[in-house]
C-alpha cells in the first residue's frame, strides 16, 4: 500500500514543514531476525530469567481450537497478588493497576503465571516488517505514514509515536467476522449486554485486492452492527480509516434503525462515547487505541517489565457465561491471567489547543505483538480516571494475536465496561472474502435492515 494520496501529500508537507523521518538503515533492519525477533522485540530474555528467551511463538495450527490451550490453562499461578503483598510487586504494576488494588481492596487480585512468549507472525508479515524498517517513514508531525506496507511499519522505534502506529497498523488476520458483547457495568454490579457484530478487513484482502485508485490512503475498512437487544437492533456504523486523518480525516457513516436513515457522521473519533458502550469508553479507546494521534504529544520513555493479561484463553472460555465473569467493580480475576513482560511505555499528552476529556494517557504496549496491554488515562487535572486492559490471546490459526476482552474501569465511579465474547458463536471468523460494496453506505442501509 504506498499509497499516492500520502505521496503527494508529503511533498506539500515537506514545502511547508520538515518531515518526521522514522526508517533505518538496512544494517539496522538486519538485527531484525536475529538480536530482535522479527517483529523487533528482544530476542533475549530478562536477567532474572523471570522472562525467557524467545524462540519462535507458538505454532500455526488451521486445525486448532483459537479459543483454548490446554498446556496454558492447565498451568497454576505462580503467585496472586492482592493487597497483602501488593508492595513486593509494585515496581512492576502500572499507576492504574495498583489504583484498582486501592479502590477494590477487599475483591481485586492479580494471578501471575509462567510468562510464555507465545506470539508469533507469519513468513509473508515478518518479510513486510523488515522491509517497512527500512522504507516507512512518519510526514505531518507524524499523523502519516508513507513507504508502507501492510503490518507494521516501525520494527525499531525511536519515538512514542511510532509505538502507536505499529499498534494501529498492526496485522491482525487480514479479513474477519467477529461477534462479541459490549457490556456496561453500574457501580451496584448490574450490567446489559448489547450485542455486535462486526466485519473488517484491510484492502489487500478485499475481493479484487487493493485498488490503487479506490485504496489510497485507506489503512482498513470497518462496520459494526447491533444486533441486540431490540430497541438498538439495527444500528449500525461504517468506517473507511485512513492512513493520514488530518488531510483525510477519518470517513464514517451512521445507520439509525429508529430514523431508517444514514447519515454522514464525522464526531465517530477521538473523545466520542463509542458504540453500546454507556459513556463509558471514548471512541478512540476501542481497540484499546485507534485513530488519528493528531492531538497528543506522544514520549517514548522507554522498556519496562510489567505484569499484563497474556495469554489469555481461560478468559475466552466456550463454556463462562458472562453472569461467570461479570463482578461488581471488576471482572472476576479467577478467568485471568497475567504474566511479566517487556512492554514499551508510551506518555501522550494533549497538545496545545487541542481537545480530548483526557488530558494524559500512559500506554503499555506488548513488545512481541505490538498490542496495547495497558492503559492509564487522566483527566484534565491530572486525577488518574479511567484503567483500561486489553487482555491479548495468541490466534494460532492466523500467526497473529487478538484481544480475548478488553475492560475499562472508571476510578472515580466505579462503574466499568467489558467486551467479551463468551457466549457469541463465531467470535471469531478469519479468512472471510468481502466484496468492496459490502463498505459502502447502502450496504449500510442494508445491514440495519
Amino acid at each position: 500500500m504506498n499509497n499516492k494520496l500520502i505521496t503527494s501529500l508529503a511533498l506539500v508537507v515537506a514545502a511547508s514543514s520538515s518531515a518526521t523521518w522514522a526508517k533505518v538503515s538496512p544494517t539496522e533492519a538486519d538485527k531484525l531476525g536475529k538480536q530482535l525477533t522479527e517483529m523487533g522485540a528482544e530476542k533475549a530474555g530478562n536477567k532474572a530469567g523471570t522472562i525467557p528467551v524467545y524462540t519462535g511463538g507458538l505454532s500455526m495450527d488451521k486445525s486448532a481450537d483459537l479459543y483454548s490451550n490446554a498446556s496454558l490453562q492447565s498451568e497454576k499461578p505462580l503467585f496472586v497478588i492482592t493487597t497483602k503483598n501488593l508492595d513486593k510487586y509494585a515496581a512492576n504494576l502500572s499507576d492504574g493497576q495498583k489504583a484498582m488494588f486501592k479502590k477494590y481492596p477487599d475483591t481485586y487480585k492479580m494471578p501471575v503465571y509462567k510468562t510464555h512468549r507465545t506470539a508469533h507472525t507469519t513468513k509473508n508479515i515478518a518479510q513486510k516488517v523488515k522491509k517497512n524498517a527500512t522504507t516507512a517513514e512518519l510526514i505531518g508531525g507524524g499523523n502519516g505514514i508513507i513507504n508502507f506496507d501492510e503490518s507494521i511499519p516501525f520494527a525499531i522505534p525511536k519515538t512514542g509515536v511510532e509505538v502507536i502506529w505499529n499498534h494501529i497498523t498492526r496485522y491482525r488476520g487480514g479479513s474477519i467476522e467477529r461477534r462479541s458483547a459490549n457490556i456496561p457495568v453500574q457501580a451496584s454490579g448490574d450490567y446489559s449486554t448489547v450485542k455486535i457484530k462486526a466485519k473488517f478487513t484491510t484492502p489487500p484482502y478485499l475481493k479484487g485486492g487493493f485498488n490503487a485508485e479506490k485504496d489510497d490512503n485507506i489503512l482498513f475498512y470497518f462496520m459494526s452492527s447491533i444486533t441486540s437487544p431490540a430497541r438498538l437492533s439495527g444500528d449500525v456504523v461504517l468506517v473507511h480509516e485512513t492512513l493520514d486523518q488530518v488531510a483525510q480525516p477519518r470517513m464514517a457513516w451512521a445507520y439509525s434503525a429508529g430514523q431508517r436513515r444514514v447519515r454522514r457522521a464525522p464526531q465517530i473519533a477521538y473523545d466520542a462515547p463509542s458504540q453500546a458502550s454507556d459513556g463509558m469508553r471514548t471512541t478512540d479507546q476501542v481497540d484499546m487505541f485507534n485513530g488519528s494521534p493528531d492531538r497528543y504529544d506522544w514520549k517514548l520513555l522507554g522498556k519496562q517489565e510489567i505484569y499484563i493479561p497474556y495469554n489469555s484463553y481461560n478468559l475466552a472460555d466456550r463454556d463462562a457465561k458472562y453472569d461467570d465473569i461479570i463482578q461488581k467493580g471488576h471482572l472476576n480475576q479467577d478467568y485471568t491471567r497475567y504474566e511479566l513482560h517487556r512492554v514499551w511505555k508510551v506518555e501522550a499528552t494533549l497538545a496545545e489547543g487541542s481537545r480530548h476529556i483526557y488530558g494524559k494517557r500512559t500506554f503499555y504496549v506488548d513488545e512481541d505483538t505490538w498490542q496495547v496491554a495497558l492503559v492509564d488515562h487522566f483527566d484534565q487535572r491530572d486525577v488518574l480516571w479511567r484503567m483500561a486492559e486489553g487482555h491479548a490471546m495468541p490466534v494460532v490459526t492466523q500467526g497473529t494475536t487478538w484481544y480475548a476482552g478488553m475492560t475499562s474501569y472508571d476510578l472515580q465511579s466505579g462503574r466499568y465496561m467489558a467486551e467479551l465474547n463468551n457466549e457469541e458463536k463465531d467470535a471469531f471468523k478469519f479468512d472471510s472474502t468481502f466484496k468492496r460494496k459490502m463498505f459502502t453506505s447502502s450496504a449500510l442501509r442494508r445491514a440495519g435492515r
